[in-house]
C-alpha cells in the first residue's frame, strides 16, 4: 500500500506500524501469510473431525421441576457446553452452542454447535426430570449437617456469654 512520504515518516514508521517495502521485507511477509494459510487448513482438519464427532451426539440433563412442566431455574447454554464437553472429551466453549432462549421446559431440542463459520454440526438435548428420591436422598443428608452447624456454633456462643459475665463481675468489684 503506498501513502504519502509524511505520513510514513512522520507517523507510520515511528510508531511501527509500518515497514519500508523492500525485497527482503516482502520475502518475509510472503513465508508469513504461507504458514498462516497451512496452520489454518490444519485447525479446519481438525474442526471437521471434531464435527463428525459431534455430529448427532444425544445429550441427556436432569433438572428439577417446579409447577407445571416447567423447570426450577433453566438449561442454558453453558450447561449444553459442560456436559457436551464431558460427552467428547474436549472443551466446547458455551459461546459456540447456538440457543436464542435458555430451555425452560423438559423435552428434546435440537441445537446448533458453531465450530468455525460453515461448520455448524447438530446436537439433541434431551431435558428430564430428576428423580424425587434423590431430593429427599439430599435433603435427609443435610439435616444432620445443619443440626451439627446448630451445636457447634451454640458451643462457641456459650464461652462468649461466660466472658461476658466474668467482665461484668470484674466492672463491679
Amino acid at each position: 500500500m503506498e501513502v504519502s512520504k509524511g505520513y510514513a515518516k512522520n507517523f507510520l514508521l515511528p510508531r511501527g506500524l509500518a515497514l519500508i517495502a523492500t525485497p527482503t521485507i516482502m520475502k518475509q511477509v510472503e513465508s508469513r501469510l504461507e504458514r498462516r494459510k497451512l496452520e489454518d487448513s490444519i485447525d479446519r482438519e481438525k474442526l471437521v473431525e471434531l464435527a463428525q464427532q459431534i455430529e448427532g451426539k444425544e445429550i441427556h440433563l436432569k433438572a428439577r421441576m417446579g409447577g407445571g412442566e416447567r423447570l426450577f431455574g433453566s438449561i442454558t447454554a453453558g450447561d449444553v457446553a459442560e456436559e457436551l464437553s464431558l460427552a467428547i472429551g474436549s472443551v466446547v466453549d458455551k459461546r459456540n452452542i447456538d440457543i436464542d432462549k435458555p430451555f425452560r421446559q423438559t423435552g428434546s431440542y435440537e441445537v446448533a454447535v458453531k465450530l468455525a463459520g460453515d461448520i455448524k454440526p447438530k446436537i439433541t438435548v434431551v431435558i428430564e426430570e430428576e428423580e424425587k428420591e434423590a431430593d429427599t436422598e439430599q435433603k435427609a443428608e443435610k439435616e444432620p449437617e445443619k443440626e451439627e452447624k446448630q451445636e457447634k456454633e451454640k458451643k462457641k456462643r456459650k464461652p462468649k456469654a461466660k466472658e461476658a459475665q466474668e467482665v461484668k463481675e470484674e466492672k463491679k468489684d
